[in-house]
């Protein structure tokens, strides 16, 4: 996986856990940055960044309402990342699958066979 790939932008914003906390405030409402600030014990300027680092993974839409920054979450950003989590746990469900029936000594000629 390269290190700019959506996915790693994802989990690597993702992965602070004011961050999260901040996509769970914005989940089911729209806030403005103030409000979201006032939920944390860290200076205005660092929660800028951390909506800034949202921002940029394509996890928060941001609206100007006046002088007002207001922020919600943007389900359709982890889109990417779930559908690489998808194909990977497929993978691994799969090759376990494999291994199971290789110890049992299935094997595919003998599954298309009794099919």
């Amino acid at each position: 996986m390269a290190d700019d790939d959506p996915e790693t932008v994802t989990l690597r914003a993702l992965v602070e856990p004011r961050r999260r906390s901040i996509l769970r405030l914005v989940a089911h409402e729209e806030l403005s940055a103030g409000e979201i600030a006032s939920a944390f014990d860290v200076t205005r300027p660092a929660v800028s960044q951390h909506l800034t680092v949202l921002k940029d993974a394509g996890l928060l839409t941001e609206r100007r309402d006046g002088t007002r920054r207001l922020y919600r979450a943007r389900p359709e950003g982890l889109h990417g990342l779930r559908a690489f989590l998808e194909d990977m746990w497929a993978s691994s469900l799969d090759t376990a699958r494999r291994l199971v029936e290789a110890d049992r000594g299935i094997d595919q000629h003998d599954e298309h066979a009794a099919g």
